[in-house]
């Protein structure tokens, strides 16, 4: 009994040390005994700029705005196909593709994957956290370089299901 209360104050810290350093999820590994705790973390919501004409612009000077900012626009980036899953990032950090810089990446296009498959790993305060697939299927595109940073909920891999 003493030891169950002793583990469950030692996951009431964890989870008060996550919520300190805002991280989403950590994976502690002591011999044969492994805990992982993950924070749901729900995604802002984004806000689109519009561009506005005042009343008394004329219709003129308003078509010619709206083909200037047509002219001027980034094209916006396809969606995604329906038919892909998206692997996103649990965490904001650094983006590494291979366990250590002398390795091969986890994966790449066309790696058949599977729920369990770690993706790739991402630093956050000096620690390595594992992404797994999450699905089963085939890495179809890779979002992200190595070393880049990401940010929460960033899509990093797109796999065709099975």
């Amino acid at each position: 009994m003493v030891q169950k209360e002793s583990d469950l104050e030692k996951i009431k810290e964890l989870i008060e040390i996550m919520k300190d350093n805002d991280l989403v999820e950590v994976e502690i590994k002591h011999g044969d005994d492994k805990i992982s705790l993950k924070r749901f973390q729900p995604q802002q919501p984004t806000v689109a700029a519009v561009p506005m004409i005042t009343h008394n612009a004329s219709v003129e000077s308003a078509t010619d705005t709206a083909q200037n900012l047509a002219a001027k626009a980034e094209p916006l980036p396809s969606p995604p196909q329906e038919d892909l899953v998206e692997i996103k990032s649990l965490i904001v950090g650094t983006f590494y593709a291979a366990p250590s810089p002398d390795s091969g990446p986890f994966v790449e296009v066309g790696s058949h994957v599977d729920s369990q498959t770690v993706v790739c790993v991402i630093e956050a305060m000096k620690v390595m956290n594992e992404i797994k697939a999450e699905a089963s299927g085939t890495i179809a595109e890779i979002l992200v370089k190595n070393g880049q940073a990401v940010e929460y909920g960033q899509v990093l891999f797109t796999v065709k299901p099975d």
